[in-house]
């Protein structure tokens, strides 16, 4: 179960206030990796499919000209071309097939690339800067985490950009937590924290509620 920690747990009546588009982008990076650029390139390759389909359609059913629908799939003209000169349109193939292949092997690298896991840089003065690794900011909120009533085990890491990281935590809770409780301790308590520490008034939090599984009693013989 994933929750959204930028509601109130505490039973307020607040109206809802208007957030900013650029926040609900990064709380979605919260909660999940992002697959935008995959969706959009998937888009588009049916798009160009689907086109290509809806024309060869009308091609065959004569919309096009009676003519053309009789006539053979490669123009004769193209035909003799390609015969003319073997080697010149076989080595195009080549190297069209060569570039499909690179890009569907970067398409690939890229849709399984690890996701990023930003340092925050503080500003702590003049001519100095303070670097906090994804790590160390990760396993400060877990640490903190774990010390709450109720859980059994704790973990966060930053995801998304550095300009704008997101938090995602998971939680393992025993199984008389109280779930509301440990909630609304997370975020007046350790999240206002980390806020705080890495000076990221926005920063968006996803939490994921794990049941901690009981550990097996050893059998005596």
């Amino acid at each position: 179960m994933t929750v959204n920690t930028s509601k109130d747990v505490g039973g307020d009546t607040d109206p809802p206030r208007a957030v900013d588009r650029r926040i609900r982008r990064r709380s979605r990076s919260a909660v999940a990796r992002s697959a935008g650029g995959d969706r959009w390139l998937t888009v588009l390759i049916g798009l160009v499919l689907r086109v290509a389909g809806v024309g060869v359609t009308l091609l065959s059913y004569g919309v096009l000209g009676a003519g053309r629908a009789t006539r053979p799939l490669l123009d004769p003209i193209m035909v003799d071309t390609v015969a003319a000169q073997p080697l010149l349109w076989r080595a195009v193939a080549i190297v069209g097939g060569v570039l499909l292949a690179v890009f569907g092997l970067t398409w690939i690298a890229w849709s399984v690339r690890p996701e990023p896991r930003p340092d925050v840089v503080l500003n702590g003065g003049a001519d100095t800067t303070i670097r906090v690794s994804s790590a160390a900011a990760g396993e400060a909120v877990a640490s903190q985490a774990e010390t709450l009533p109720g859980v059994a085990r704790a973990r966060a890491r930053l995801v998304g950009a550095a300009a704008a990281p997101a938090l995602r935590v998971t939680l393992w809770l025993a199984d008389d937590a109280d779930v509301r409780a440990v909630l609304a301790r997370l975020h007046g308590e350790v999240l206002a924290t980390a806020r705080a520490s890495l000076d990221l008034p926005s920063l968006p939090v996803a939490v994921r509620l794990e049941l901690e599984r009981p550990q097996p009693t050893p059998r005596v013989a």
